[in-house]
Protein backbone atom coordinates (compact mmCIF):
# COMPACT_ATOMS: atom_id res chain seq x y z
CA UNK A 1 0.00 0.00 0.00
CA UNK A 2 1.58 3.35 -0.73
CA UNK A 3 1.58 6.31 1.46
CA UNK A 4 -0.93 7.94 -0.54
CA UNK A 5 -3.33 5.16 -0.16
CA UNK A 6 -2.67 5.63 3.30
CA UNK A 7 -3.13 9.65 3.57
CA UNK A 8 -6.78 8.89 1.95
CA UNK A 9 -7.60 6.15 4.61
CA UNK A 10 -6.69 9.06 7.27
CA UNK A 11 -8.13 11.69 5.22
CA UNK A 12 -11.58 9.21 5.65
CA UNK A 13 -11.14 8.65 9.54
CA UNK A 14 -9.87 5.29 9.12
CA UNK A 15 -7.74 3.52 11.47
CA UNK A 16 -4.56 1.28 10.24
CA UNK A 17 -3.89 -1.60 11.37
CA UNK A 18 -0.90 -3.09 13.65
CA UNK A 19 0.60 -4.71 10.81
CA UNK A 20 0.70 -1.67 8.27
CA UNK A 21 2.13 0.90 10.72
CA UNK A 22 4.62 -2.01 10.99
CA UNK A 23 5.55 -1.59 7.63
CA UNK A 24 5.02 1.94 7.47
CA UNK A 25 7.64 2.28 9.87
CA UNK A 26 10.23 -0.35 7.70
CA UNK A 27 9.58 2.20 5.13
CA UNK A 28 10.25 5.15 6.54
CA UNK A 29 13.63 3.36 7.67
CA UNK A 30 14.23 2.82 3.85
CA UNK A 31 13.69 6.50 2.97
CA UNK A 32 10.73 5.20 0.69
CA UNK A 33 8.66 8.63 1.48
CA UNK A 34 9.34 11.85 1.15
CA UNK A 35 9.23 14.19 4.64
CA UNK A 36 6.37 15.92 3.56
CA UNK A 37 4.24 12.70 3.76
CA UNK A 38 5.62 11.52 6.88
CA UNK A 39 4.65 15.12 8.25
CA UNK A 40 1.27 14.83 6.55
CA UNK A 41 0.65 11.18 8.31
CA UNK A 42 2.35 12.18 11.54
CA UNK A 43 0.01 15.05 11.65
CA UNK A 44 -2.95 13.34 11.04
CA UNK A 45 -2.44 10.84 13.54
CA UNK A 46 -2.32 13.14 16.33
CA UNK A 47 -5.24 15.41 15.37
CA UNK A 48 -6.94 12.03 15.59
CA UNK A 49 -5.49 10.20 18.20
CA UNK A 50 -3.88 6.86 17.79
CA UNK A 51 -5.03 3.40 18.75
CA UNK A 52 -3.67 0.77 20.13
CA UNK A 53 -2.80 -1.61 17.15
CA UNK A 54 -1.24 1.37 15.56
CA UNK A 55 1.02 2.15 18.74
CA UNK A 56 2.30 -1.43 18.50
CA UNK A 57 2.86 -1.83 14.92
CA UNK A 58 5.33 1.14 15.33
CA UNK A 59 6.74 -0.42 18.17
CA UNK A 60 7.21 -3.73 16.45
CA UNK A 61 9.24 -1.51 13.78
CA UNK A 62 11.53 0.38 16.25
CA UNK A 63 11.96 -3.11 18.07
CA UNK A 64 12.32 -5.03 14.29
CA UNK A 65 14.76 -2.33 12.76
CA UNK A 66 17.01 -1.79 16.12
CA UNK A 67 19.46 -3.53 18.03
CA UNK A 68 18.44 -5.97 21.01
CA UNK A 69 19.52 -6.03 24.47
CA UNK A 70 18.85 -9.72 25.23
CA UNK A 71 19.68 -9.66 29.16
CA UNK A 72 20.10 -13.33 31.11
CA UNK A 73 17.42 -12.67 33.26
CA UNK A 74 14.28 -13.92 34.23
CA UNK A 75 12.61 -10.79 35.74
CA UNK A 76 13.37 -7.50 35.92
CA UNK A 77 11.41 -3.71 36.00
CA UNK A 78 11.80 -0.46 34.07
CA UNK A 79 10.64 2.61 35.62
CA UNK A 80 9.70 5.20 32.92
CA UNK A 81 7.98 8.51 32.22
CA UNK A 82 6.31 9.59 29.33
CA UNK A 83 7.67 13.05 29.64
CA UNK A 84 6.29 16.30 28.27
CA UNK A 85 4.17 17.31 31.23
CA UNK A 86 6.34 20.62 31.41
CA UNK A 87 6.99 20.63 35.02
CA UNK A 88 10.81 19.93 34.96
CA UNK A 89 11.34 17.80 37.56
CA UNK A 90 14.23 16.03 39.41
CA UNK A 91 15.45 12.36 37.59
CA UNK A 92 12.17 10.76 40.01
CA UNK A 93 12.38 7.70 37.64
CA UNK A 94 15.68 7.05 37.45
CA UNK A 95 16.67 7.51 41.16
CA UNK A 96 13.61 5.40 42.00
CA UNK A 97 15.49 2.48 39.87
CA UNK A 98 18.52 2.91 41.67
CA UNK A 99 16.65 2.75 45.17
CA UNK A 100 14.88 -0.51 43.21
CA UNK A 101 18.14 -1.95 42.70
CA UNK A 102 20.11 -1.31 45.84
CA UNK A 103 17.18 -3.41 47.26
CA UNK A 104 18.07 -6.26 45.38
CA UNK A 105 15.81 -6.21 42.62
CA UNK A 106 16.95 -6.42 38.76
CA UNK A 107 16.37 -3.14 37.01
CA UNK A 108 16.80 -2.65 33.12
CA UNK A 109 16.41 1.50 32.48
CA UNK A 110 15.94 2.81 29.53
CA UNK A 111 16.67 6.41 28.70
CA UNK A 112 17.37 9.40 26.65
CA UNK A 113 18.73 12.88 26.92
CA UNK A 114 16.39 15.60 28.00
CA UNK A 115 14.08 17.13 25.70
CA UNK A 116 11.65 19.65 27.65
CA UNK A 117 12.96 19.38 31.16
CA UNK A 118 16.59 20.43 32.14
CA UNK A 119 17.82 16.79 32.88
CA UNK A 120 16.45 13.79 31.52
CA UNK A 121 17.72 9.80 32.61
CA UNK A 122 20.79 9.92 30.02
CA UNK A 123 22.04 13.57 31.29
CA UNK A 124 22.23 12.57 35.07
CA UNK A 125 23.87 9.57 34.06
CA UNK A 126 26.76 10.88 32.01
CA UNK A 127 26.97 13.59 34.23
CA UNK A 128 28.59 10.92 36.58
CA UNK A 129 31.15 9.65 33.70
CA UNK A 130 29.45 6.63 32.76
CA UNK A 131 29.98 5.39 29.30
CA UNK A 132 26.61 4.26 27.61
CA UNK A 133 27.25 0.95 25.68
CA UNK A 134 25.26 -1.65 23.75
CA UNK A 135 27.58 -4.44 24.28
CA UNK A 136 25.42 -7.42 25.31
CA UNK A 137 28.11 -9.13 27.26
CA UNK A 138 29.00 -5.80 29.26
CA UNK A 139 25.06 -5.51 30.01
CA UNK A 140 24.96 -8.84 31.02
CA UNK A 141 27.98 -8.19 33.69
CA UNK A 142 26.54 -5.06 34.75
CA UNK A 143 23.04 -6.95 35.62
CA UNK A 144 25.23 -9.56 37.18
CA UNK A 145 27.21 -7.72 39.62
CA UNK A 146 25.63 -4.21 40.18
CA UNK A 147 21.21 -5.56 39.69
CA UNK A 148 20.98 -2.56 37.12
CA UNK A 149 21.80 -1.94 33.62
CA UNK A 150 21.55 1.17 31.44
CA UNK A 151 20.32 1.19 28.04
CA UNK A 152 20.77 4.78 25.90
CA UNK A 153 18.15 4.79 23.24
CA UNK A 154 20.03 6.39 21.07
CA UNK A 155 22.29 2.96 20.78
CA UNK A 156 19.39 0.65 20.05
CA UNK A 157 16.23 2.67 18.75
CA UNK A 158 18.26 2.93 15.14
CA UNK A 159 14.64 3.98 13.74
CA UNK A 160 14.04 7.22 15.64
CA UNK A 161 16.91 9.05 13.41
CA UNK A 162 14.74 9.12 10.51
CA UNK A 163 12.23 11.00 12.21
CA UNK A 164 13.85 13.11 14.54
CA UNK A 165 14.03 15.92 12.05
CA UNK A 166 11.02 16.02 11.03
CA UNK A 167 9.68 15.96 14.81
CA UNK A 168 12.13 19.15 15.35
CA UNK A 169 10.48 20.91 13.02
CA UNK A 170 6.78 19.86 13.78
CA UNK A 171 6.92 21.13 17.32
CA UNK A 172 3.90 19.49 18.72
CA UNK A 173 4.01 15.84 20.15
CA UNK A 174 3.75 13.09 17.99
CA UNK A 175 2.81 9.76 18.56
CA UNK A 176 6.46 8.71 18.40
CA UNK A 177 6.71 10.84 21.86
CA UNK A 178 4.70 7.85 22.95
CA UNK A 179 6.71 5.10 21.76
CA UNK A 180 10.07 5.91 24.14
CA UNK A 181 8.20 4.32 27.20
CA UNK A 182 7.37 0.77 25.16
CA UNK A 183 10.75 0.37 22.98
CA UNK A 184 13.06 -0.96 25.67
CA UNK A 185 15.42 -2.60 23.78
CA UNK A 186 16.01 -5.67 26.30
CA UNK A 187 11.52 -5.94 26.37
CA UNK A 188 11.26 -6.18 30.53
CA UNK A 189 8.75 -8.47 32.01
CA UNK A 190 7.74 -5.27 34.05
CA UNK A 191 7.26 -2.04 33.68
CA UNK A 192 6.13 1.24 36.21
CA UNK A 193 5.11 3.98 33.90
CA UNK A 194 4.37 7.33 34.61
CA UNK A 195 1.64 9.35 32.59
CA UNK A 196 1.16 12.79 32.23
CA UNK A 197 -2.87 12.60 31.59
CA UNK A 198 -5.62 9.89 32.10
CA UNK A 199 -6.14 9.56 28.83
CA UNK A 200 -2.57 8.41 28.29
CA UNK A 201 -3.29 5.80 31.38
CA UNK A 202 -6.16 4.28 29.42
CA UNK A 203 -4.06 3.98 25.98
CA UNK A 204 -0.80 2.33 27.60
CA UNK A 205 -3.25 0.15 29.97
CA UNK A 206 -4.81 -1.42 26.67
CA UNK A 207 -1.04 -1.76 25.22
CA UNK A 208 0.35 -3.56 28.13
CA UNK A 209 -2.72 -6.04 28.15
CA UNK A 210 -1.97 -6.64 24.77
CA UNK A 211 1.92 -6.96 25.07
CA UNK A 212 1.31 -9.24 28.09
CA UNK A 213 3.74 -8.20 30.87
CA UNK A 214 3.12 -6.90 34.74
CA UNK A 215 2.54 -3.14 34.75
CA UNK A 216 1.57 -0.62 37.06
CA UNK A 217 0.89 3.33 35.58
CA UNK A 218 0.87 6.29 37.57
CA UNK A 219 -0.45 9.94 37.32
CA UNK A 220 -0.45 12.50 39.45
CA UNK A 221 -3.93 14.41 38.99
CA UNK A 222 -2.28 17.63 38.61
CA UNK A 223 -0.42 16.30 35.63
CA UNK A 224 2.50 14.91 36.81
CA UNK A 225 3.82 11.99 35.01
CA UNK A 226 5.02 10.46 38.25
CA UNK A 227 3.70 10.32 41.74
CA UNK A 228 5.02 13.76 42.49
CA UNK A 229 3.00 13.25 46.17
CA UNK A 230 1.68 17.06 45.25
CA UNK A 231 -2.02 16.04 45.66
CA UNK A 232 -4.26 12.60 44.34
CA UNK A 233 -2.69 10.40 41.92
CA UNK A 234 -4.17 7.26 39.97
CA UNK A 235 -2.50 3.73 39.72
CA UNK A 236 -3.89 1.19 37.47
CA UNK A 237 -2.25 -2.09 37.30
CA UNK A 238 -3.00 -5.86 36.15
CA UNK A 239 -5.16 -6.19 38.58
CA UNK A 240 -6.60 -3.24 40.90
CA UNK A 241 -6.99 0.41 39.93
CA UNK A 242 -7.20 3.42 42.97
CA UNK A 243 -7.15 6.68 43.54
CA UNK A 244 -4.74 7.39 46.06
CA UNK A 245 -3.93 10.78 48.41
CA UNK A 246 -0.34 10.58 49.74
CA UNK A 247 -1.60 10.74 53.43
CA UNK A 248 -3.47 7.12 52.23
CA UNK A 249 0.49 6.25 52.24
CA UNK A 250 1.50 7.47 55.36
CA UNK A 251 3.60 10.17 53.40
CA UNK A 252 3.06 13.82 53.55
CA UNK A 253 1.96 16.45 50.65
CA UNK A 254 4.82 17.84 48.80
CA UNK A 255 4.81 21.54 47.39
CA UNK A 256 6.00 21.86 43.56
CA UNK A 257 9.05 23.58 44.22
CA UNK A 258 10.33 20.42 46.13
CA UNK A 259 10.43 18.55 42.66
CA UNK A 260 11.73 21.50 40.09
CA UNK A 261 14.97 19.93 39.04
CA UNK A 262 16.68 23.61 38.95
CA UNK A 263 18.17 25.34 36.37
CA UNK A 264 21.13 23.33 35.00
CA UNK A 265 22.35 20.12 35.00
CA UNK A 266 24.79 20.30 37.49
CA UNK A 267 21.75 21.50 40.16
CA UNK A 268 19.77 18.40 38.87
CA UNK A 269 23.03 15.91 39.57
CA UNK A 270 23.20 17.08 42.65
CA UNK A 271 19.75 16.49 43.60
CA UNK A 272 19.51 13.23 42.43
CA UNK A 273 23.33 12.65 44.76
CA UNK A 274 21.57 14.16 47.72
CA UNK A 275 18.63 11.60 47.25
CA UNK A 276 20.86 8.51 47.39
CA UNK A 277 23.07 10.18 50.05
CA UNK A 278 20.15 10.54 52.22
CA UNK A 279 20.51 14.28 52.85
CA UNK A 280 18.07 16.03 50.31
CA UNK A 281 14.63 17.28 50.84
CA UNK A 282 11.76 15.58 53.02
CA UNK A 283 9.50 15.49 49.95
CA UNK A 284 12.23 14.65 47.82
CA UNK A 285 12.91 11.54 49.75
CA UNK A 286 9.33 10.47 49.96
CA UNK A 287 8.41 10.74 46.48
CA UNK A 288 11.50 8.60 45.16
CA UNK A 289 10.31 6.24 48.02
CA UNK A 290 6.79 6.05 46.70
CA UNK A 291 7.58 5.74 42.72
CA UNK A 292 10.17 3.04 43.98
CA UNK A 293 7.54 1.32 46.35
CA UNK A 294 5.46 0.41 43.32
CA UNK A 295 7.57 -0.36 40.59
CA UNK A 296 8.82 -3.08 44.05
CA UNK A 297 5.16 -3.66 44.04
CA UNK A 298 4.56 -4.76 40.38
CA UNK A 299 7.84 -7.15 41.03
CA UNK A 300 6.44 -8.81 43.47
CA UNK A 301 3.53 -9.42 41.93
CA UNK A 302 1.21 -8.23 44.70
CA UNK A 303 2.94 -10.89 47.26
CA UNK A 304 3.84 -7.56 49.22
CA UNK A 305 1.73 -4.56 49.89
CA UNK A 306 2.29 -1.14 49.38
CA UNK A 307 3.30 -0.29 53.02
CA UNK A 308 5.94 -3.59 53.06
CA UNK A 309 7.43 -1.93 50.06
CA UNK A 310 7.54 1.73 51.23
CA UNK A 311 9.52 0.27 54.09
CA UNK A 312 12.06 -1.94 51.77
CA UNK A 313 12.69 1.94 48.92
CA UNK A 314 13.40 3.66 52.46
CA UNK A 315 15.36 0.99 54.03
CA UNK A 316 17.56 1.15 50.95
CA UNK A 317 18.15 4.31 50.53
CA UNK A 318 18.62 5.12 55.01
CA UNK A 319 21.13 2.01 54.96
CA UNK A 320 23.00 3.67 51.93
CA UNK A 321 22.58 0.10 49.45
CA UNK A 322 21.19 2.28 46.98
CA UNK A 323 23.98 4.73 46.98
CA UNK A 324 26.42 1.34 47.05
CA UNK A 325 24.61 0.37 44.02
CA UNK A 326 24.73 3.60 41.90
CA UNK A 327 28.85 3.85 42.84
CA UNK A 328 29.47 0.00 41.97
CA UNK A 329 27.40 0.94 38.76
CA UNK A 330 29.40 4.10 37.89
CA UNK A 331 32.69 2.43 38.52
CA UNK A 332 31.90 -0.74 36.01
CA UNK A 333 30.78 1.83 33.60
CA UNK A 334 33.35 4.74 33.27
Amino acid sequence: MTMKDILNRMLNHEELTRKETHDILLGITKSEYPNEQITALLTALQMRGITVDELLGFRDGILETGVPAILNCDRYIDVVGTGGDRKNTFNISTTSCFVIAGAGYKVAKHGNYAATSTSGASNVIAHHGVKFTSDIDQLNRCMDECGIVYLHAQLFAKAMKFVGPIRLALQFPTCFNLLGPIVNPSQPQCQLLGVANLDQMRLYKNVYEKIGIDYCIVNSIDGYDEISLTGDFKVSSNDHERLYKPEDLGLHVAKPEELVAGASEEEAAAIFDSVLENRCFPAQKEIVMANAAFGIMVLERGKKDIFECLDIAKESIESGKALATFKKFVTFNS
